[in-house]
């Protein structure tokens, strides 16, 4: 049966983990926001100092909000600084509650789905003449280009900007939730999946 906690289990002691939905059945199994996969999907703070690199596939058992942690410690200066990617997080979460009134981490499991391209093209080099071929995308592999598109996308808004990382990562992940071209993921997905579809 489910563990009872002892009180509600919330993200930042704010967000509820209650009434999730991930809204694309093939990513279900990969973005850990419910009970289902693993019991510490839910956290209060998302630093579980896992090893979620022993084992293949492990990774998808990783909270979300950890992911998307993890990929913003990026760019030699921040390696390692996982303190600083959470506090980030937690603005930013508060930042998506005030422009949207809706659960942070339901807006960030939208943005997960929408920013992920679901065609790619690989390359096929045959003597010396290389063409690329289309592909599908792996469940995995779209949350994983997904959560890295939407750091990128907020790293490069806020570089040598005002901004903050936390709002722009906001303004990221709310655009890719709504599938707004003006949002750095969607924009790569659209690009992606327009190539591939020239290539099949």
């Amino acid at each position: 049966g489910k563990m009872a906690y002892a009180c509600e289990v919330k993200l930042f002691n704010r967000w509820s983990y209650e009434d999730l939905t991930v809204p694309d059945p093939s990513l279900a199994d990969y973005i850990a926001i419910k009970d289902k996969p693993a019991a510490t999907a839910q956290q209060f703070l998302p630093h579980s100092a896992q090893r979620y690199n022993k084992k293949r596939f492990k990774k998808a058992q990783c909270p979300i909000v950890e992911r998307l942690i993890n990929s913003l410690m990026m760019h030699g200066r921040n390696n390692g600084k996982k303190l600083m990617a959470v506090r980030i997080v937690k603005h930013c979460f508060e930042i998506i509650h005030l422009l949207t009134d809706e659960n942070p981490l339901q807006v960030l499991t939208n943005a997960v789905i929408q920013g992920a391209p679901r065609e790619d093209s690989t390359r096929i080099g045959s003597g010396g003449v290389v063409r690329r071929q289309a592909v599908d995308v792996s469940p995995l592999r779209r949350v994983n280009v997904s959560l890295a598109l939407i750091t990128t996308g907020a790293r490069e808004a806020s570089f040598r900007n005002i901004k903050t990382i936390a709002e722009c990562l906001a303004d990221e992940i709310i655009n890719a939730a709504k599938g707004s071209s003006n949002s750095f993921a969607i924009k790569k997905k659209d690009e992606t999946e327009r190539i591939a579809k020239a290539n099949r």
